[in-house]
């Protein structure tokens, strides 16, 4: 929620006219009245990447001493510290510094709460739990496009700083809600705390797994850990790019590249600048960059709704691929040939919010429950942040580079500009077409197991793993030994029947 509400905010602060007077300066010939230096502009923007993209570098060294509750609640001081300092200024350098410090916290919570959301849910509401970040990215966006639609119209400094002063709400928030979970029971059966990974397993699953199906999912977790550890004893960032983890590195690189490839994040920063820039009025912009935002969240629960009951993550993310490619092009298209008309204006507006229903349904809700589910409980922290920095990273580069695009002071391709995003949508089709295997259904560790037997891409889906079944034999080894203490224990059935995948 914390990202989805600055991104609003960011993205509404360029258009309005109280930050413009304050940060602009007087331009007539600007929808509004006023202008934004180019230069400022890729900063306040690209500052934020560029402190997500460090902090996601370093995620994988903190959390292998300190573990992931930690890592949430130093977030959660970040995320604070840098919106308190963007208040209370009115000085370029200050609004940098503080950007800086909100993208180090930034960094932090996405990749940290997407990994303890992987660690912590079961198998088959996985994909659903981790998807939530979306959803709350998209609530976020909802509530910072709310509030600043409501304060845009004011000119003094309050019509920023209560938008930024909304931010403090989740940091508040998540810092008393972490009292109340335990840390990861993965990573706490990864550092050799068995006791406290199962006490931590029994709360998380409470009373909605059965004794039989408890048992299950410890014992398939302590066996795949104990597999990963004899197979390498050391946990390094280097190990990322060794043996059968440099293919699962590769992969959880592209899927979270895909995010950018798809031009969401020049949409997300800039989607109330673009629509002034191609002739909407500040107003016009507002509205529509909220109904953009409520179209995202409903475009999560389409999305989360196909992962858990229809289609597949590799499937997703392909119609993703197409979709959100088709959008662009045709906005591009527009652009050229019907520009300054007003089935122009209206193509624009139209398929900018339909892009946006489409990332968050397909590549926004699947992306991150696929990345997280690529890599090994042992590497997970090093090898998702580092692909989380790789992603901040393009991230940086498309919020520094998209100004110069479609500023009316330098190229001035307006929509045009979306025909870069629409050959870069076909680029990833074709990576997760030939190279994405499918992993609904399956266990973390049974992962594991696939791409230690280096299993194609294509015969994911169909083959068997031994982890599962072994696990299951020793639940039902312990079941017989508790036959004469007590009578009528149920048959367990096949794995599959007994976690509900």
């Amino acid at each position: 929620m914390q990202y989805g509400l600055d991104s609003a905010c960011l993205a509404s602060l360029q258009a309005m006219p109280g930050f413009l007077r304050v940060f602009g300066y007087p331009d007539p010939a600007q929808n509004g009245g006023y202008g934004i230096d180019g230069t400022f502009q890729q900063l306040i923007g690209s500052l934020l990447t560029f402190g997500a993209f460090l902090s996601s570098i370093f995620a994988g060294a903190f959390a292998q001493f300190f573990g992931r509750k930690p890592a949430l609640w130093l977030a959660s001081l970040l995320t604070a510290l840098g919106a308190a300092i963007q208040i209370g200024t009115s000085q370029w350098g200050v609004v940098y510094l503080g950007r800086l410090i909100l993208g180090i916290g930034n960094g932090f919570l996405v990749t940290f709460s997407n990994i303890y959301c992987a660690e912590a849910a079961p198998a088959h509401l996985r994909a659903v739990l981790v998807a939530l970040f979306s959803e709350w990215v998209n609530i976020g966006s909802i509530v910072g496009g709310t509030v600043t639609n409501a304060t845009s119209k004011s000119l003094d400094m309050s019509s920023y700083q209560i938008p930024l002063g909304i931010q403090f709400v989740v940091p508040v928030l998540l810092s008393v809600g972490l009292f109340f979970v335990p840390e990861s029971p993965r990573y706490l059966v990864n550092r050799g705390k068995l006791d406290q990974g199962r006490r931590a397993l029994e709360f998380l699953r409470s009373d909605s797994l059965g004794r039989q199906q408890l048992e299950l999912e410890w014992i398939e977790m302590v066996k795949g850990i104990e597999e990963e550890k004899k197979l390498a004893t050391s946990v390094g960032p280097l190990d990322m790019f060794r043996g059968s983890n440099l293919r699962r590195t590769l992969l959880c690189f592209g899927v979270i590249a895909s995010q950018t490839g798809s031009g969401s994040w020049f949409l997300i920063s800039y989607t109330t600048y673009f629509l002034v820039v191609s002739g909407l009025s500040v107003d016009e912009a507002f509205k529509y960059s909220l109904m953009k935002s409520c179209l995202g969240f409903i475009g999560v629960n389409v999305g989360i709704y196909l992962m858990r009951h229809v289609v597949g993550r590799r499937s997703i993310m392909m119609i993703g691929a197409a979709t959100q490619g088709t959008c662009m092009l045709v906005v591009a298209i527009t652009a050229t040939t019907s520009a300054g008309t007003l089935a122009g204006r209206n193509c624009l507006i139209a398929f900018t919010s339909l892009f946006m229903f489409c990332y968050n349904a397909f590549v926004g809700a699947a992306s991150y429950p696929i990345a997280t589910e690529l890599v090994s409980t042992r590497l997970r922290s090093w090898t998702v942040g580092a692909s989380i920095s790789l992603g901040y990273l393009l991230a940086w580069l498309t919020g520094f580079c998209s100004p110069y695009f479609i500023n009316p002071e330098n190229l001035n391709w307006g929509p045009k500009y979306d025909y870069i995003w629409a050959a870069s949508n076909l680029v990833c089709g074709v990576f997760f077409y030939f190279c994405l295997p499918e992993l609904k259904g399956r266990t973390l560790e049974e992962i594991d197991e696939l791409f230690e037997r280096n299993v194609p891409a294509r015969q994911f889906k169909f083959t068997k793993t031994n982890i599962a079944e072994a696990a299951m034999k020793e639940v039902q080894k312990k079941e017989a030994e508790r036959v004469d203490e007590k009578e009528g224990v149920e048959p367990l059935g096949s794995p599959e029947s007994t976690l509900e995948r």
